[in-house]
């Protein structure tokens, strides 16, 4: 299923900007309509009712009402869930015709915006970030955030996020929760945005208060997701499963399988990845990042035809940044230079075209040029996120990273070194963290952490997992009885006398007669001994330097 519906929702051209070329479903009908038809129904209805009464036993009752497409966005919404793509679409539709004649409805505005911005997530069409921007001004503009309208500002928090505006979403987060500290639909902000300040403490309190306020699936995918970032996988396995054993909608559903695919695969378990990310898309045949998933996991079992297959499906329909770069290295390591050049330059002009619409994709353009452009380039691109402190355990690595491939491999040591006590198991993050301190001639620690990325993921890349195992022989074997300035120094001589051994009797020397001796000048002053110190440093073979 694709990613965009086949026909675009309709909105009021004076309110919203223009749709551009994709198209979604038709819209069902407005909600005035609805409510017509409904009254109508049960007029009719109650005198059918009247006349059949007598055949229908009081016992029987009649089956409740199938929900439509816009009950279940609103009822996956209010749990805290994703709805389906088409739901989603219904809602759009619905809610676009109904502010058409209500301008003055302040939620349903704060319906729509936010509703775009799930859009633009699900699509990566970066247009439906300002038409979300629009729809919650208007909202804000009929019913200001201080009275009551928290719905808008939970959705300029939401929308902050998608574009990687960490801060502000925290601004709108944290304002919600201090005037409404009971209104749980803040929480998801918070979470996202602390996570992507690399306030993990903070998140983890957030999602503590998340789980107390909203039980159910989405609290326990959040309280995996806080697992994992502090390293506790077996936590984050067994939470994760307990979402997706208990979610129910497709789309719920599919999230918590491409969560335990995810899992899978950070911990090098392709086989156990590509079976989850299939059920995902069985469940949810539009869940396109878990065909992402998939495509990585292909590669680590070296299926490549497959996994190219699904990568090109995915940046067709799904075109995020990071899918498009992944893409275009599986052609490098694949020595396919002209497919690789291809995908990194339709990479350059997403990001041209994100930046054009105030999405912030900064860090995935500091991967590409520390590898395959300009590391200076992601040194200024990082530096600029890590002074806005935007300090996750991402940005850690990617400016320790870009600054070693600058050649700056000391500096970088240390924000490769935060990235990895951060607590997330990334296999990257250790392969970056032993690639500098072998630079910088730290052979053990290098030895360590290049054993530990290939431990915790042997296929974590197609291009630097061969290179972490490269890196790891050229180091060799480490030297018998550890490093040689952990060694224990060589016992000295002793110098206590032999008992058996009769000591030597002093020689006696003629007195001289007076006026007979050599002179005064003539006795050489005693040298000091020469000190350790100032001896010449020995070579690593043990021979003595020359001067």
């Amino acid at each position: 299923m694709d990613a965009k519906p086949q026909q675009k929702p309709e909105s009021p051209p004076s309110t919203l900007p223009p749709k551009g070329a994709t198209s979604v479903p038709p819209s069902p009908a407005p909600m005035r309509t609805t409510l017509r038809r409904a009254a109508f129904g049960a007029v009719a209805g109650a005198v059918l009712v009247a006349g059949a009464v007598v055949a229908v036993p009081d016992a029987e009752e009649s089956a409740p009402p199938v929900p439509g497409p816009v009950a279940r966005a609103e009822s996956a919404a209010a749990a805290g869930s994703p709805a389906s793509l088409s739901d989603l679409t219904a809602l759009i539709g619905d809610r676009q015709q109904w502010v058409e004649t209500h301008p003055s409805d302040a939620p349903s505005w704060a319906v729509l915006g936010t509703a775009y911005v799930e859009w633009g997530l699900r699509s990566a069409d970066a247009t439906y970030y300002t038409r979300a921007e629009q729809a919650l001004q208007r909202s804000l503009a009929a019913q200001p955030g201080e009275r009551g309208n928290a719905e808008a500002w939970v959705g300029l928090g939401a929308l902050a996020n998608a574009r990687h505006d960490y801060l502000a979403a925290k601004k709108w987060g944290e304002t919600v929760r201090t005037r409404e500290p009971k209104n749980w639909t803040a929480y998801p902000v918070l979470i996202d945005a602390y996570n992507g300040l690399g306030e993990y403490e903070a998140a983890g309190r957030a999602t503590e208060k998340f789980g107390s306020l909203r039980k159910g699936v989405p609290a326990l995918a959040r309280t995996s997701e806080m697992y994992h970032n502090q390293g506790w996988r077996e936590d984050a396995l067994a939470t994760a499963q307990e979402a997706a054993d208990r979610a129910t909608g497709p789309a719920e559903k599919a999230a918590a399988l491409h969560r335990l695919g995810d899992l899978a695969r950070e911990r090098g378990e392709p086989e156990e990845a590509v079976a989850q990310y299939g059920a995902a898309l069985r469940t949810d045949r539009g869940h396109l990042a878990s065909l992402a998933g998939r495509a990585r996991a292909l590669v680590a079992l070296d299926r490549t035809d497959e996994a190219l297959a699904d990568y090109r499906t995915v940046t067709a329909k799904l075109p995020r940044p990071e899918y498009v770069l992944e893409l275009g290295e599986l052609y490098e390591s694949l020595d396919l230079d002209g497919d690789a050049r291809t995908q990194y330059k339709r990479l350059r002009e997403l990001l041209a075209e994100a930046r054009k619409a105030g999405v912030n994709e900064s860090l995935t353009e500091a991967r590409y040029e520390a590898d395959h452009g300009d590391p200076e380039a992601a040194v200024e691109l990082m530096r600029t996120e890590w002074s806005g402190l935007r300090r996750s355990s991402d940005v850690s690595d990617a400016l320790g990273w870009a600054l070693h491939r600058a050649g700056r491999s000391e500096e970088g040591l240390q924000y490769a070194e935060r990235a990895v006590e951060t607590g997330v198991r990334d296999a990257s993050y250790a392969y970056h963290l032993g690639v500098i301190e072998s630079a910088l001639g730290q052979d053990g620690p290098a030895r360590g952490h290049l054993e530990e990325s290939i431990r915790t993921n042997p296929n974590f890349s197609p291009l630097a997992a061969p290179l972490a195992r490269r890196a790891l022989d050229a180091l060799g074997e480490p030297a018998e009885g550890g490093p040689a300035d952990m060694q224990p120094p060589a016992p000295e001589p002793s110098t206590a006398p032999d008992p058996e051994q009769k000591p030597e009797q002093p020689r006696q020397e003629p007195k001289a007669e007076p006026g007979t001796g050599p002179r005064a000048e003539e006795e050489p002053k005693a040298q000091p001994a020469r000190s350790a110190a100032a001896s010449p440093p020995a070579t690593k073979s043990g021979a003595t330097a020359s001067p």
